[in-house]
């Protein structure tokens, strides 16, 4: 056991208190709603600005429809997640924050491998470096997960092409090093590492993987409990109490940390794991879903299942798209990092042409209460 055991029991003893809380509310069927997202605005649950209600009796001036592109699935279609139109606004043309039309992609890779690919959503070392060296060409950034959810939360700046780097899987410290401590010894690029907090997992994997999430290049975060679970509403409540509230306890017993992240294992998805993760106090979810990348307030997700791609599960009757984000796999990072870019530089100008009228709306309905909109 971690020598940070004995400080962490109060800790798990809360841990065990909000379980059986957790037990309770996952059995109950069906559920109307979901915890309100922790951000600086709630939850949205229309799909455009001009839907977004405000307190005035103010007549307002008209707003653009949300960005919309070609270059996505036909049902794939962006969803706003935020309902304050007017800390929308502010936080969106705050010269100190992510500028309009700043896109993060989000790839999750398999086991790299020098030799031929033997394992499911696994990849051979050269098409992994060709991809990494492709998105620095395409003045791609690798951020953290932290930076990710300040940005999603509230627009808090990050590169204008970022990119969040997940890979899957308990590694030895040696792994990370052949594979990824280049790109952060010469680019600064960091790791998200989705960690099982599988009891059987070997202590000194444990050590190896704690001494890198004190170097601060690699950022662990929950990917589950035990391999081959894959959640849905027709889970048990016990396991879905043991794939969160188990990921919680393992972090606090080897990181001394609390999770902010949760990657759902094999694409597992539902309203009621999604309810109790919230419960438990994860603020970011993955899928398996590959809709295309993200911006502040612009999410792509889907109503329908698709013929063409059955095994991505709807989100949008989840009602939470942070914890509903899409992701790249490793095999479709490579083809997809132009049409990232291009998507980010539409709604780059799209922002711009209707920069005006946002400020317009900005002045009439928000300036009284929250103030003129910050210039540089």
């Amino acid at each position: 056991m971690n020598k940070q055991t004995d400080s962490i029991k109060p800790i798990l003893y809360r841990f065990t208190l909000i379980v059986l809380i957790v037990f309770v509310l996952v059995s109950c069927e069906p559920f109307s709603s979901h915890p309100a997202i922790q951000t600086e605005a709630p939850l949205l649950t229309g799909a455009t600005l001009a839907e977004m209600p405000e307190a005035t009796t103010v007549t307002s001036p008209a707003l653009p429809p949300t960005f919309e592109t070609t270059l996505l699935n036909p049902l794939d279609t962006p969803r706003t997640y935020l309902y304050e139109t007017c800390r929308f606004l502010r936080n969106k043309w705050k010269p100190d924050n992510a500028k309009p039309g700043t896109v993060v992609m989000i790839i999750i890779f398999g086991k790299i491998q020098a030799g031929p690919v033997t394992t499911p959503n696994g990849i051979n070392v050269w098409d992994f470096t060709k991809i990494m060296q492709e998105l620095k060409f395409q003045g791609f950034e690798a951020i953290s997960m932290r930076e990710f959810l300040f940005f999603i939360e509230r627009n808090a700046e990050i590169p204008p092409r970022s990119v969040l780097i997940i890979q899957d899987g308990n590694f030895e410290e040696e792994y990370f090093h052949r594979y990824y401590r280049e790109f952060w010894e010469n680019w600064g690029w960091p790791v998200v590492n989705g960690w099982q907090s599988n009891i059987e997992t070997p202590e000194t994997l444990s050590q190896e993987n704690i001494n890198m999430e004190n170097e601060g290049w690699v950022d662990h975060q929950a990917y589950g409990v035990m391999p081959d679970t894959k959640l849905s509403d027709e889970s048990a409540k016990t396991v879905i109490a043991r794939e969160l509230q188990g990921s919680l306890a393992g972090f606090a017993d080897i990181y001394g940390k609390t999770p902010i992240a949760f990657i759902w294992p094999n694409g597992g998805i539902g309203l009621r794991p999604v309810t109790a993760a919230r419960l438990l106090g994860y603020q970011l979810g993955f899928t398996a879903n590959s809709r295309g990348p993200v911006m502040y307030n612009w999410i792509p997700l889907s109503d329908k299942i698709d013929s063409e791609r059955p095994e991505y599960i709807p989100e949008v009757n989840i009602n939470d798209p942070l914890m509903t984000l899409p992701r790249y796999s490793s095999d479709q990072a490579y083809n997809a990092i132009d049409q990232v870019r291009a998507i980010g530089d539409e709604a780059s100008a799209y922002a711009q042409a209707n920069k005006e009228m946002e400020h317009e709306y900005y002045e009439v309905v928000c300036s009284e209460t929250y103030g003129p909109m910050p210039t540089p």
